[in-house]
C-alpha cells in the first residue's frame, strides 16, 4: 500500500512541476502542429490531405511528447542530485522508475488525440477502429518513454538528452512508414525500418485510421510488447550499473 502511494506521489508531483517546461512545450506540442502543417503545405490539398497524414501525426505527437518528458523530468533531477536521493527511497526500483515514466506515458496518449480532435474539428473522418488505434496509442506510448528513459539515464544534461533522442526520433520519421510506406524504402533500408519500434506503432494506426497495415495486428502487438520489455529493462540496467552497483 506505502509503495502505491509513493508511486502517486511522486506521479503527480513530476505531472506538477514538469509538464509545462520549455523543451516539452516545443518538442512535445508545437513541432507536432508544425510538422502537420507542413505536410498540409507540401502536399498542396489543405486539409483534404489530413486523414492521409494523421496516423503518422498521431505517431509523431507521440514520439516526441514522451521523449521530451524524460529528458526534462530524469536529467533535471540527475543534475539537482535527487535522483539519487530518490533511487534511496526503499521502494522496487520498477515501481519508482514506473512512477518516474508515468507522466510522460500519460502526456504522450493525451498528445495523441491533439491531431484526431483537430481532424474531427475540420473534417469528417472516417471510421475508427479505436479498439485498435486506443492500446497502439498506449504501447507506442510506452515503448517511446522507455525510449526515452534509457536515453536520459545515459547523459547529464537536458540539451544532451534532446540531442541524443533526435538521433533516433528523426530517423524514425522517415524509416517507420509514418508517411512513406516501407515498401516504398530502398530495399537496403527496409531491415533498419523493422528494427525500430515505431514500424509496428505506425502499422498500426494506418490500420486502425485508414485500414492499410502490412502485418497482422496480433504480431505489431506482440512486437511493440516486446520493444517495451526490452527498453524498460535495459534503463534499469543502467540505472543499476550507474547508481547502485
Amino acid at each position: 500500500m506505502k509503495s502505491w502511494i509513493a508511486f502517486w506521489n511522486i506521479l503527480l508531483k513530476d505531472m506538477r512541476t514538469y509538464y509545462l517546461k520549455p523543451p516539452n512545450v516545443s518538442w512535445g506540442i508545437v513541432f507536432p502542429l508544425a510538422w502537420t502543417g507542413m505536410f498540409f503545405v507540401k502536399s498542396g490539398r489543405g486539409l483534404e490531405s489530413l486523414p492521409l497524414v494523421l496516423p503518422g501525426v498521431v505517431a509523431v505527437s507521440v514520439l516526441f511528447g514522451t521523449t521530451s518528458m524524460l529528458s526534462v523530468t530524469v536529467t533535471f533531477e540527475k543534475k539537482n542530485r535527487t535522483f539519487e536521493r530518490l533511487l534511496l527511497a526503499p521502494l522496487p526500483l520498477e515501481v519508482l522508475m514506473l512512477a518516474k515514466t508515468g507522466g510522460a506515458i500519460f502526456f504522450g496518449i493525451l498528445n495523441a488525440f491533439i491531431p484526431v480532435l483537430m481532424a474531427t474539428f475540420f473534417l469528417e473522418l472516417p471510421p475508427v477502429e479505436w479498439s485498435i488505434f486506443i492500446p497502439a496509442v498506449a504501447l507506442i506510448a510506452l515503448a517511446s518513454t522507455f525510449l526515452g528513459l534509457f536515453i536520459a539515464v545515459a547523459v547529464k544534461e537536458v540539451f544532451e538528452a534532446q540531442t541524443f533522442s533526435n538521433f533516433f526520433r528523426f530517423p524514425m520519421i522517415f524509416l517507420c512508414g509514418l508517411f512513406v510506406p516501407v515498401s516504398a524504402l530502398p530495399f537496403f533500408l527496409r531491415p533498419f525500418s523493422y528494427a525500430l519500434p515505431l514500424t509496428y506503432g505506425a502499422d498500426l494506426l494506418h490500420g486502425s485510421l485508414r485500414g492499410e497495415h502490412f502485418l497482422p495486428f496480433a504480431l505489431d502487438f506482440a512486437i511493440l510488447a516486446i520493444f517495451c520489455v526490452v527498453l524498460f529493462t535495459l534503463s534499469l540496467h543502467n540505472i543499476k550499473r550507474r547508481w547502485i552497483a
